[in-house]
């Protein structure tokens, strides 16, 4: 039951700075509102640059947007491909929170990956029965009114007269800055460690306190504390338990080293799947040392969190399209990258 305690914490503090992160990209996304699409022009260069921007920056925000834009004709086929190629949904999160610096390597790698592949797609391949098909304007740009994040006047009255919603955030976040002052959470971390998630907690804090209702209700209640972060945590929950008995049963590092091949077969596959979860298990395991960087990469390049399911909604065609475009690239990156590791 002590082993199931830790795995319990430290799936708490995963949860939590994933959460941190997601309030963090929600703020600055809302306070930003607007200013990249000043920049699309009639120029492929631009709207790879941009589309695999959108994909790398975590979540699934960024891949809806490029969809969108793409129904509109304000984006190219071969962008869309770069920006499923570039995102990783949710477990980009994820990644930065357990590896930071491999995470940062993998997202570049993604990046320039994805804005070749956007490039070669648009060269070579016209997707004209697939354009036909799509309904121009049928996927609506989320234009919400214009939300002032940061208003000094509603601060002592969030404060005095909290919502049940705003009193239970902060109350979590509290807690685990509590968790980690006395060592509960990430006790063995190093105390630069530490030092920076008691940051990142206290800003989100300060976010949490300071914005109006619609912004706390909507974008930090209704999205992410109710959709993302249970689901989150059950599955970061779920894969560490899992790996813990699995590892008990199989030395898992030395199949994967003789099946690597296999291995990375099945990691692109996985990524068919559009949704966020699944892909955690080679998160964990590149994590643990168990699995090579080459085969999270190609894990990475096939799969895109949430990010297909409006294409999936709009056209089959495009959908399968996207994917077949993608799975050959992460075969072929990871294939390359895992010769040169072996």
């Amino acid at each position: 039951m002590e082993a199931i305690y830790k795995l319990f914490l430290k799936s708490l503090m995963i949860s939590g700075f994933v959460f941190v992160m997601m309030v963090m990209i929600e703020y600055i996304n809302v306070q930003t509102k607007g200013i990249w699409a000043r920049h699309l022009t009639n120029k492929k260069w631009v709207q790879y640059i941009i589309a695999g921007l959108l994909g790398a920056s975590p979540g699934c925000l960024g891949a809806f947007t490029v969809v969108a834009l793409f129904s509109h004709r304000l984006m190219s086929f071969g962008a869309v491909v770069t920006t499923m190629i570039a995102t990783s949904g949710d477990e980009t999160f994820v990644m930065f929170a357990l590896f930071p610096k491999q995470a940062a390597i993998l997202t570049a790698i993604l990046f320039v990956v994805g804005v070749i592949a956007g490039w070669l797609t648009d060269t070579f391949y016209n997707p004209a029965n697939i354009l036909g098909n799509i309904a121009q304007n049928h996927l609506v740009l989320h234009d919400e009114k214009q939300c002032d994040c940061f208003q000094k006047n509603i601060i002592l009255d969030n404060v005095a007269h909290p919502s049940i919603d705003r009193l239970s955030i902060a109350v979590g976040i509290i807690a685990i800055i509590l968790g980690l002052i006395s060592g509960a959470i990430a006790g063995k971390a190093e105390m630069w460690v530490k030092v920076t998630l008691m940051g990142a907690f206290a800003f989100a804090l300060f976010i949490v306190i300071t914005v109006p209702d619609h912004f706390l209700k909507e974008h930090i209640y209704n999205h992410i504390v109710k959709i993302h972060l249970p689901r989150i945590f059950l599955w970061v929950f779920g894969v560490l338990i899992a790996m813990h008995y699995v590892e008990h049963l199989i030395n898992v590092k030395d199949w994967i080293s003789s099946n690597s091949f296999i291995v990375l077969l099945i990691a692109v596959l996985i990524g068919i799947i559009p949704e966020s979860g699944p892909h955690l298990i080679f998160v964990t395991l590149f994590f643990q040392g168990a699995l090579p960087f080459s085969i999270l990469l190609a894990n990475s390049i096939s799969q895109d969190g949430h990010g297909m399911l409006p294409m999936l909604a709009e056209s089959q065609k495009a959908f399968w399209a996207v994917k077949i475009i993608n799975i050959a690239f992460a075969l072929l990156v990871g294939g390359i990258g895992l010769l040169i590791e072996l």
